[in-house]
């Protein structure tokens, strides 16, 4: 018998878990500036949330002491990152890197949410 190797498995979809102290909002954040539902719940009270747009997920997971990272905790692919930009900006959203085209093919820039966790957004260049 062979022994199975990761080439021989196929990857589904990933999704971040980032960490937050107040879920409910956080939920907010996510839903009103971003436009993600919520697909998933669980605790009582509530520490974990699945939220969904398109083909993005993000779990949330309460951690009540929960302190910012200095690293992106999450890469996010978007058709018009100029848009997201101007929405973030409009909602007062800390931007932590401003919208630049690099050199690496992307528009992209980075946003905190409010819990400090920093979301690296881009857009593919044609």
């Amino acid at each position: 018998m062979v022994s199975p190797s990761a080439s021989d498995l196929t990857f589904g979809r990933t999704a971040p878990s980032i960490c937050v102290r107040d879920i409910h909002v956080a939920h907010d954040f996510y839903s009103r500036i971003l436009g993600f539902g919520k697909v998933f719940e669980n605790g009582d009270p509530v520490g974990f949330m699945v939220l969904k747009k398109d083909q993005a997920e993000i779990h949330l997971s309460r951690k009540s002491d929960h302190k910012a990272s200095t690293v992106n905790v999450m890469h996010m692919f978007v058709n018009d990152a100029a848009a997201l930009y101007a929405i973030c900006e409009a909602e007062g959203v800390r931007i932590v890197k401003k919208l630049m085209n690099k050199e690496y093919g992307q528009r992209a820039f980075v946003f905190a949410d409010l819990d400090g966790n920093r979301i690296d957004v881009g857009e593919r260049l044609s």
